[in-house]
């Protein structure tokens, strides 16, 4: 989650192809020229958006709390346990290639909506302490849902008027997530002379109702199937069939790919959220086992880093589009070396 620049974009940049967006169309819409506040409607979905990044969050931030509790519960190797990253990575993979393709049928309000959908079956499933294999792949379901509302949730704030802020309110909506889940967590975990760890689950299945509920309300004007665009040069040549869409979706992945740009950032957040969430989901098992720390009490350390993470994305989006984004990434990340460099020693 989380991973758009946070600038001033125009729309424009996300375009692939010269037919006009029916989501531009609604911002240009509901929204004057002159103005530089988002409508009643725009501000709407904004807090839909940056709800659905705190249900993300909750549920990114409290695996590293529950891991050293899955282990001992399922008794499975720390091997084994990884595989949930692995079903998480699947999920992220098969969203950004499907994702073309729903959208050559769905308008943004029913990606949303479907994205919400799938993380509320995911926490469902988790609740009841599911056999280990189903476990894992409920956090397929979930990484799956939150690619979808993610890319989609981004794209449409970042079309929005003064979006570098906006931006930064969803992004710093994802890190509160990661805040309150280890703290919810580890208080169910730890609660009891046996762990039912699980029973946490029913806290991001309840939020993740509210999300979707929100997503129907507020994006309700998109929640239907893409309505057919008017005959063009283009579609004089070929019909609206499914393998039209089709062929549609691979030529704007196969273009997105050429892009060298593209790849330079899908490189950067390799490492950078590789880093993020190995580092926060490890954390606490490494300090039961190595630094012999209490696993009730241990589980409230992941917090520390989302807590920072949460005042860096509200304070310096600002200073970040004033100096601009490279040199302040490039300060960001010796910074975040050097303080790694410190934790090891």
């Amino acid at each position: 989650m989380a991973t758009v620049t946070q600038t001033d974009t125009r729309l424009e940049t996300f375009e692939l192809r010269s037919s006009p967006s029916p989501m531009r169309n609604v911002l240009d819409d509901t929204e004057p020229p002159h103005s530089s506040k988002p409508s009643t409607g725009e501000l709407l979905k904004i807090l839909s958006a940056g709800f659905s990044f705190f249900v993300a969050g909750v549920n990114d931030g409290s695996i590293g709390a529950l891991v050293p509790h899955i282990i001992r519960d399922y008794n499975v190797t720390t091997a084994i346990v990884s595989s949930v990253y692995g079903a998480n990575f699947m999920g992220w993979f098969l969203g950004a290639f499907s994702n073309t393709h729903l959208c050559q049928v769905f308008d943004l309000g029913s990606m949303l909506t479907l994205g919400a959908v799938l993380q509320v079956i995911a926490h469902a499933l988790r609740s009841w302490k599911p056999p280990f294999p189903l476990f894992t792949i409920t956090f397929w379901l979930a990484s799956l849902g939150q690619a979808y509302q993610d890319t989609h949730g981004n794209t449409y704030v970042s079309g929005v008027k003064g979006s570098h802020r906006w931006l930064a309110f969803i992004h710093a909506m994802y890190m509160a997530g990661c805040l309150v889940g280890p703290f919810v967590a580890t208080g169910v975990a730890s609660a009891g002379s046996t762990s039912r760890w699980y029973l946490f689950y029913t806290f991001p299945l309840g939020i993740g109702v509210l999300n979707v509920a929100f997503v129907v309300y507020a994006f309700w004007d998109t929640l239907r199937l893409k309505r057919k665009q008017p005959p063009t040069e283009r579609t004089l040549e070929a019909d609206e069939s499914p393998a039209s869409r089709n062929d549609d979706a691979f030529s704007l992945i196969k273009e997105t790919l050429k892009n060298k740009n593209v790849w330079l950032i899908s490189l950067f957040f390799f490492f950078f959220l590789g880093a993020t969430l190995t580092a926060s989901g490890w954390v606490v098992e490494y300090l039961v086992e190595v630094r012999n720390g209490d696993i009730n009490q241990m589980g409230f350390v992941p917090a520390g880093f989302s807590g920072g993470s949460l005042l860096g994305r509200l304070f310096l989006a600002e200073p970040t589009h004033r100096f601009g984004v490279r040199p302040m990434i490039f300060a960001f990340t010796i910074l975040s070396i050097g303080l790694q460099v410190l934790f090891w020693l």
